[in-house]
Formats: C-alpha cells, sequence, structure tokens
C-alpha cells in the first residue's frame, strides 16, 4: 500500500488504475483468508471454552448437592471446592482465549530477534583510535571488494594515491565500481583486501564516526528530513548558531531561495523535501556540508537529475567548497569535472586511465571515446 500510493502519478501517467485494483484484489486475497480462518478459530476456541466452563461447574455442583444431601459430603466441602474450582477455570479461560495472540505474538518476536541478532558489517576493533586534525591524504593501496562471499569482486587491486587538496574525479560506464569505491573511504563497507588508509592511518583501525566526522557527502538523492530548512542544514553541525546556518545557505547559493520562501529558514520542507525542487534540495544538501566544514569531501552523482540552470547554480557551490579541500566526485556527465586534478576511469572495476582532461584527451583512449559519446567538443549532452 505504501509503495503504490507513493507510485501514484506513476498509475496515472499510465492509465494503470484498473490493473492496480485487480493487483491489490489478488495480494489481499491471502491476508483476507487468513484475518477470516483466525477470527473463525478464535469464535470456535471462545464458544468451546466457554461452554464447557460454564457447564461444568452446574454438572459438579448437581453432583456434589447430591452427595451432600446423601451425608456422603459437607457442605463446606462442596462450597469450598465450588469456589476453588472458579479460581481455576477463569485463568484457563483467558488463557485459552489468547492463544492465538500468543501464537501471533512469538512470530513478532521471531522477527524482531532476527533483526537485533543481525551482524553489523562494520565493526570498530577493540584498540580502534580517535581521527583527529585530519589533512586529507588519501591512499588506496591494493584495494579488491566483494559485497557477498559468493559474488564476483566489484573492485579488483585499485591503487591510488591522493595528496591533501586535490580533486579527483572518478568516470566510467555504470556498474564500473566507482560507487562502490568511494563508499569504501568513508567506510561504509570493509574492503576485502588491501588498505584505505586517511593521512596514514587505515580506515579499519579507526573509529568509524571519527573518520566519517571528518567528511562531508554530496549524494544523487540527497534525504531531507520533515523537518525546517534551518534544521536540516543543521545537520551538518547541530549546535550551530543562525548566523553559522545562513552563512553556509549563502555559500551554497541557497540563500535567496529559502529568503523567498513563506517562512523563510523556519519553512518545513515535508516529507523528504517534497516541498522543494531537486535544485533546492541539492543546495540545502550542499549547506549541510558547509557548515560541517569537513576537510574531506564526496560528491556522488550530485548534478545529474537536475536541469543545465540548477547544475550550474549548483556547480559553483561545489567548485567553492572544494577548494582547498580533498575532493572525490563521481560524474556520468563529463562536461561536470574538467576542471578535477586527476581523472580516474573505471572499468570492469580496474583503474584503466588516470590523467587530467587535458592529458587524457590527447591520449586519445577511453576517457576520450566517452567525451565524444556525450558530443562535449561542440556544447550538447
Amino acid at each position: 500500500m505504501h509503495e503504490r500510493v507513493q507510485g501514484v502519478p506513476v498509475t496515472r501517467s499510465f492509465a494503470l488504475e484498473d490493473y492496480e485494483q485487480k493487483q491489490f484484489s489478488y495480494r489481499n486475497e491471502n491476508f483476507l483468508d487468513k484475518a477470516l480462518k483466525h477470527t473463525s478459530w478464535n469464535a470456535k476456541t471462545f464458544a468451546v471454552t466457554n461452554t464447557i466452563t460454564d457447564l461444568a461447574p452446574l454438572l459438579v455442583i448437581a453432583y456434589a448437592g447430591y452427595q451432600v444431601i446423601h451425608g456422603n459430603l459437607t457442605l463446606g466441602t462442596m462450597v469450598a471446592f465450588v469456589g476453588y474450582m472458579e479460581r481455576v477455570y477463569s485463568p484457563l479461560r483467558r488463557l485459552i482465549n489468547s492463544s492465538t495472540t500468543l501464537v501471533q505474538s512469538i512470530a513478532s518476536i521471531d522477527r524482531v530477534f532476527e533483526l537485533l541478532n543481525e551482524k553489523y558489517d562494520v565493526v570498530d576493533k577493540k584498540d580502534a583510535k580517535q581521527l583527529m586534525d585530519v589533512e586529507g591524504y588519501v591512499d588506496i593501496e591494493n584495494v579488491s571488494f566483494r559485497y557477498d562471499e559468493e559474488e564476483l569482486e566489484v573492485l579488483n587491486n585499485v591503487t591510488l594515491h591522493v595528496k591533501a587538496g586535490e580533486t579527483i574525479a572518478f568516470v566510467g560506464m555504470s556498474g564500473g565500481g566507482k560507487s562502490t569505491l568511494i563508499s569504501l573511504i568513508p567506510r561504509f563497507y570493509d574492503v576485502t583486501k588491501g588498505a584505505i588508509k586517511v593521512d596514514g592511518n587505515n580506515v579499519q583501525h579507526v573509529n568509524a564516526r571519527s573518520l566519517r566526522n571528518n567528511i562531508g557527502m554530496v549524494l544523487q538523492d540527497n534525504t531531507l528530513f520533515s523537518e525546517s530548512i534551518a534544521m536540516n542544514i543543521r545537520m551538518g553541525k547541530p549546535d550551530a548558531t543562525d548566523e553559522e546556518v545562513v552563512a553556509a545557505a549563502k555559500a551554497a547559493n541557497a540563500h535567496e531561495f529559502i529568503e523567498s520562501l513563506p517562512y523563510g529558514y523556519d519553512t518545513f520542507v515535508g516529507e523528504r523535501g517534497v516541498k522543494l525542487s531537486g535544485g533546492q534540495k541539492q543546495r540545502i544538501a550542499i549547506a549541510r556540508v558547509f557548515l560541517k566544514n569537513p576537510p574531506i569531501l564526496i560528491f556522488d552523482e550530485a548534478t545529474s537529475a537536475l536541469d543545465l540552470e540548477s547544475e550550474h547554480t549548483i556547480q559553483e557551490a561545489l567548485e567553492k567548497l572544494a577548494s582547498e579541500r580533498t575532493t572525490f566526485i563521481v560524474a556520468h556527465r563529463l562536461a561536470t569535472i574538467t576542471h578535477a586534478d586527476r581523472i580516474v576511469l573505471i572499468e570492469n572495476g580496474e583503474i584503466v586511465e588516470v590523467g587530467s582532461h587535458e592529458e587524457l584527451m590527447r591520449k586519445q583512449g577511453g576517457y576520450y571515446n566517452l567525451y565524444q559519446v556525450q558530443h562535449l567538443d561542440d556544447g550538447t549532452i
């Protein structure tokens, strides 16, 4: 239901109302069948239990009364027995009536404990140290990675040494391993082989939170929370002052559009930022990183889903943000990364070419071919 409600625009645009109604009826039929069986079982157990517990005392009283009349049983014993019997029947009746609820609870408990017992993919070592005063040197040394032991390697023996303040752009076809590689830097996953080092420190030997505290990320689809714009910007630094928030918004070219909103920085953005355009959401995300002010930046397709005007505005903010910081950029639109110090072409999990835009164009290899495919020479994409 949640998925289909979110996808209402798709349903309407393809005129799928009748089809979706049939799909809902089909999928809901199983739930309805189980609900009816559950209700029927409850009704039967309730009827049987109450019939027995209501008739049994009458039979006992009748028989005990007969014994009292014939002197085989005292009246006090009879009264005591009937009283004890009621004490037994009441909890028994409640237990039987709640049996189906107990079965459902056991199933729910199994799912809860399955989640609680799930092991973390990334766990800090006991002697992990805090990463402080990061300059921004990043060394990727013979890194190989696979998501699952049974799957093929996504990255194969990748080596790259990045100086502090250098801008590195990763390009290549989809599925080549670009996003996977930059996900290993903040240690969202641990490498299968090799090592990633920040300022000479193996990221697997440092506290993950201290590592991520020195990294700012701007993604293609940034999550905004259903809070005010100011609160979303403060995600980069929760204790920031109002002046710092405004300064970050100005640096991200977001201040003007925020001021034009009815409540300015106090405007609520709605669930996942639904009240803002794609470009506006990206600028809020960039302002968040400006406020955090980290020494290492990661941009993963930060402008690929935007129109050219929004892309230009955001590109200016990104270049301002990347100034004098170690920056990693993943991009399919090559026009946005020609300024990078080095461009790294990744294919099938391996580094194929490395160099500046001018060097790779003169080489006329894989990067040159990608550039020609996008017709960037004549300004079209």
